[in-house]
This record gives structure tokens, C-alpha cells and sequence, in this order.
């Protein structure tokens, strides 16, 4: 079994996040950031983390206070975030220290990716950069490691006289169209540069196939690094939107009848310096690569309950088939099409990799056309897939896999008790 319980010190040197960094960069000390702090002229840090539904939150210190959450980090409620009694820690990850360009560039505003903890320093289980952190170290343990470069479909909407978004657009662009029927091209142009300044590694960006629907894709990174910069990303693509006077939505289907915005998945897997994906590639299907898909696909069911969260979620429809990509001049790849922007990256890609290495343990030979079957048909249907899946619900946590099942049905029941405008629609005047 993958993962066996593992204890994950968060106050201890050489953490996780610092095993996953590239051979021969070093890490940051507290001593760095205060100094970068001062030289940068940064007036507030803002200490974030995901919740376990995958909204980013934070709590803003000055930098007088910032040598104090460093050493013993920023006590919060855990009530209101993760439905604990106990208080919850904050410890920063020293290494992902980034100032925020969008901000004021005097008296900046910078930000620091944090690590949840109790009070005896051990990272808190319902954490979702926990539960990543915890699966991506048993997964190592085991020889493997992850590349992952994600593409991310979003639309810009203008906001009404009161700035509230709507889902209104004045443009017909379609898929790669260029200014000026693209409206939406300087904003996007923007957010890339701006993301660029951060340290992203953008590779592509351009105009997605329906009216106001754009795509921005990352270069491949370490999935640790990677779900911290999906957060990231969204956070920022929302705050340069609003320059524009537009609103930046990752609903996966906002508006019914054309193409809706996902968040595919592209990785390559090592076990040990092979890259196992590029048997199936080659058509070997009984291979520890495509056990590796396999996996997967056999918990499919399950993970959509991670990977495609919300009500709306299973409005969306997309390529139902799991593709090994070949491209010239990149390394094999598997590209997952179903999950959408609203995954918590976290939790997408614990569930994900811990499905993958179970389905090598089993010898998961996956079929050979890659086609996805018995999707969940909706929010409900997937959650109680999760309910019964113990590989999926043991890489969440039994204890938080069961609070995210609890949460989801309750939005599946006042999702169920709303009266639609369909609805009304259909039967207001007819009965």
C-alpha cells in the first residue's frame, strides 16, 4: 500500500518541499528572506494556503512581525478552515518567497506559501499540501517521481455597473483567433508577463474555441511546486483581470452550449531515471507504465469526486479518452482531459498518482483504446464512488475523505432544493 501513515515534521530542515527541488539549488534560510524582504522595500506579507475545497486564503503580517511567524509561525481557528477544535499553525515555506507584481511597486506586497501544522509542529492530516506532500514521499520512497505541466482553460466576462461579473462578452473570437477579434488578447498578454516576473515558466498562451474563452499552459515542474503555482496562477489571473474591468472565471461550464474550460494534466513518470510511459507508448499496454494508466482509469469513478468538484463540474463535456503523448522534441507523456480548474491541485494529484502506483502494484492492465467508462453522471454519483473507493479514500486520509464526502453531498442537497430558472421555464406556466 502506498501510503502507510507517515508522520511529516513541518518544523524539521529538509522537508519534502526541499527534497523535491532540482539537484544543486539551494535552500532559502530565514536569514534570506528577511533580508530579500528589506531589499524588495515589502511593507506586507501574506502568509497562504488551500483550503481543503481548494480556495486560497491568507493572513497578512509586516515584516516586524515576520521574524516571529518564522520562528514559531501564525496561529489561526482551525474551526472556520478545516472544522478542527484546535489551533492551527502557519509555518511558511521558506522557498517560495514571491513578490506580487500586480501590487504596488512601493511598499510592496510579497507572498509566502504555508504549510498547515498543529502545535507540536507535525503537518496537519486534513492539509491538502499535506496529503500531496505525504503521498509524493511514499511515492519516492518507492522509486518514483512525477514530472507535471498542466493547461488551464479560463473565460473573461465583463462585470456589470456595479463590478459584479456577469457572463456577458462583446467579442466572437475563436480557437487561436488574434486582435482585434480577440478582446481579451492585452489582458491575457499581461497576466503571462506579470506570471513571468513571479518565476512561472509559461510555455503557451493563446484564445481557446468559444467567445472569451482563453488557455494558458505551464511549463512541466515537480508537483509539489506545481500545485503551489496553480494557486497562484488562479489568484493572479482573477487580480490582472480586474485591471481590465473584467472578470476572470474557471467555472468549468458558464454558459450552456459551447466548449467548457478544463485543466489538463500532462505527466511523465520515472521509476528510478525511466521514464515507464514509454512502453505503452510504444503499444505495450502489460507494462508497469501502463499499469500505471490502468490505475488510474480504474479509479477514475472515485477521483472525479477530487478532480471535478463541483455541481456544475458534470455540465462540461471533453475527450473521454486517456491519451500517451509522443511529441517531437518533448518527453512521453499521459494526458489526463477530464479534470477541470476547479480541482484543488492537491488533491487532484495526490489521488491521481496514488491510483497510478496502486495500479502497478495490481498489474492494472488498462484497455487499449484508453477510453474512460462508467463516468459519474453527476456530483453525487462521484461522491458516493469516493465513499466506496478505500485506494482513493486512504491517499485523502479516511478521516478527511469522509469530511470532503460529507461537505460534497451537502452542496448536492442545496444544489437539489434550489428552484432553476429552467425549472420555472418549464413548468410555471403549464401547471
Amino acid at each position: 500500500m502506498l501510503l502507510s501513515g507517515v508522520s511529516i515534521q513541518c518544523f524539521t530542515a529538509g522537508s519534502v518541499a526541499g527534497m523535491q527541488k532540482k539537484a544543486g539549488t539551494e535552500m532559502k534560510t530565514k536569514e534570506d528572506i528577511l533580508r530579500q524582504i528589506s531589499d524588495e522595500d515589502v511593507e506586507f506579507i501574506r502568509l497562504q494556503f488551500t483550503d481543503p475545497w481548494g480556495y486560497l486564503k491568507n493572513a497578512a503580517v509586516t515584516p516586524g512581525e515576520l521574524e516571529k511567524v518564522l520562528e514559531h509561525g501564525y496561529v489561526f481557528d482551525g474551526r472556520e478552515v478545516f472544522r478542527t477544535e484546535e489551533e492551527l499553525y502557519l509555518k511558511p515555506d521558506l522557498d517560495t518567497l514571491t513578490i506580487l507584481p500586480w501590487r504596488p511597486q512601493s511598499d510592496k506586497v510579497a507572498r509566502l506559501i504555508c504549510d498547515v501544522c498543529t502545535e507540536d509542529g507535525e503537518e496537519f492530516a486534513r492539509s491538502p499540501r499535506t496529503i500531496l506532500k505525504r503521498t509524493l514521499k511514499e511515492a519516492g520512497d518507492a522509486g518514483y517521481s512525477f514530472y507535471i505541466d498542466p493547461e488551464f482553460e479560463f473565460f473573461l466576462f465583463h462585470t456589470d455597473e456595479n463590478g459584479e461579473p456577469t457572463t456577458v462578452t462583446h467579442e466572437h473570437a475563436g480557437y487561436m483567433d488574434v486582435g482585434p477579434v480577440d478582446l481579451g488578447e492585452n489582458a491575457r498578454r499581461d497576466m503571462v508577463l506579470m506570471l513571468e516576473q513571479m518565476g512561472f515558466n509559461i510555455r503557451t498562451s493563446y484564445h481557446e474555441s468559444a467567445p472569451a474563452q482563453h488557455e494558458i499552459d505551464f511549463e512541466e515542474g515537480m508537483p509539489l511546486s506545481i500545485a503551489d503555482d496553480i494557486m497562484t496562477f488562479k489568484s493572479a489571473v482573477r487580480a490582472i483581470a480586474t485591471r481590465f474591468g473584467l472578470h476572470a472565471t474557471f467555472m468549468p461550464q458558464p454558459i450552456k452550449g459551447i466548449p467548457g474550460s478544463g485543466m489538463h494534466l500532462n505527466l511523465s513518470v520515472y521509476h528510478g531515471d525511466y521514464n515507464i510511459l514509454k512502453s505503452p507508448a510504444a503499444g505495450d499496454m502489460e507494462s508497469e507504465g501502463g499499469c500505471f494508466i490502468g490505475g488510474i482509469m480504474e479509479h477514475v469513478p472515485a477521483i472525479y469526486a477530487v478532480t471535478n468538484p463541483l455541481v456544475n463540474s458534470y455540465k462540461r463535456t471533453f475527450e473521454k479518452r486517456i491519451r500517451v503523448r509522443t511529441r517531437r522534441g518533448e518527453d512521453v507523456k499521459v494526458e489526463l482531459c477530464f479534470p477541470d480548474p476547479t480541482a484543488n491541485p492537491y488533491l487532484a494529484l495526490a489521488v491521481i498518482i496514488q491510483a497510478g502506483i496502486k495500479g502497478v502494484e495490481k498489474k492494472q492492465v488498462p484497455a487499449k483504446d484508453l477510453l474512460l467508462q462508467d463516468l459519474p453522471e453527476d456530483l453525487k454519483e462521484a461522491v458516493r464512488n469516493l465513499q466506496s473507493d478505500e485506494v482513493i479514500r486512504q491517499a485523502m486520509g479516511t478521516d478527511f475523505a469522509s469530511l470532503y464526502a460529507e461537505v460534497k453531498l451537502d452542496e448536492w442537497r442545496e444544489y437539489l432544493a434550489e428552484i432553476s430558472r429552467w425549472e420555472l421555464q418549464k413548468y410555471l406556466y403549464r401547471v
